[in-house]
């Protein structure tokens, strides 16, 4: 006659497992993290490549993050111009995010998942070409939405400082994840222009409140934040990849990101 277990071993049994996955648990949603951010920089590393073979056909110039030069027609945007250096529409969409390649500026037929709102990698304005723009180069604002020139990698002082790219909050929203702004977060107390920030938060300001501090109720103009969305928790431990003018990429906390002149982002 086989014995059977009693209540007792069978509760003991059962704790252990319980206890065997409280220490487990935490242990499989680190290495699954890391994974993450691993694929995120990878993935970096390949959109900061195409950067660079466009400049190369471009006299040196950046691809720029919106080219409004034909006012009667949409403005182009920065994954349909680099696309064809990178042929694989993936490259373009932030690990884990649930964001599309930004097919046009306002998606496929206007689909919004397809535009430029739904883009979870975004550029920075301050590469964009605008001819009718009021933003002043080393004083910025005024619309800013790009420069009535190309911006060119000698206009980068400290092209290994300049943050380029950056993983942005993505939806159909007040987000325009296809690019962030250099010039909506506050600016350096020295004084010095090129310590300037961006909105930068480990969720996405555009529906978040952060650190008690609330940007939600901005026209989305004001918004166009980075999101530092990798292990965010909302206390800035999140991190994003950056791609830099010098073409290397870095992984940066939100808290990080935070201190004015850690990245150089308003390079004009």
């Amino acid at each position: 006659m086989k014995k059977a277990f009693t209540l007792i071993e069978l509760l003991v049994v059962i704790a252990i497992i319980a206890i065997l996955a409280a220490i487990l648990f935490p242990v499989f949603t680190q290495a699954k993290l890391a994974a993450k951010k691993t694929k995120a920089l990878a993935q970096m590393k390949q959109l900061s490549l195409s950067v660079m073979m466009y400049a190369q056909d471009a006299d040196d110039n950046f691809a720029p993050a919106s080219n409004r030069t034909d006012p009667t027609q949409d403005p182009t945007i920065w994954p349909v111009i680099l696309n064809p250096y990178v042929k694989d529409k993936n490259i373009f969409v932030a690990e884990d995010s649930k964001g599309r390649f930004a097919e046009s500026w306002a998606g496929l037929a206007g689909d919004p998942l397809t535009s430029r709102r739904n883009q979870s990698i975004g550029y920075s304005d301050a590469t964009g070409v605008d001819p009718l723009s009021t933003a002043v180069p080393g004083a910025a604002p005024l619309g800013t939405e790009g420069f009535g020139s190309s911006a060119s990698f000698s206009s980068t002082e400290f092209a290994a400082d300049t943050g380029l790219f950056a993983v942005t909050p993505n939806g159909v929203g007040k987000e325009r994840g296809y690019v962030f702004n250099p010039y909506n977060g506050a600016n350096s107390p020295d004084g010095v222009y090129s310590k300037g920030l961006p909105l930068i938060g480990d969720v996405n300001l555009c529906t978040t409140i952060y650190k008690g501090v609330n940007h939600t109720g901005k026209p989305a103009g004001e918004l166009k934040p980075i999101y530092a969305r990798f292990g965010g928790d909302g206390t800035g431990n999140g991190v994003t990849p950056i791609i830099f003018a010098d073409g290397h990429a870095k992984l940066l906390s939100a808290n990080s990101l935070n201190t004015f002149g850690k990245v150089i982002w308003r390079f004009r």
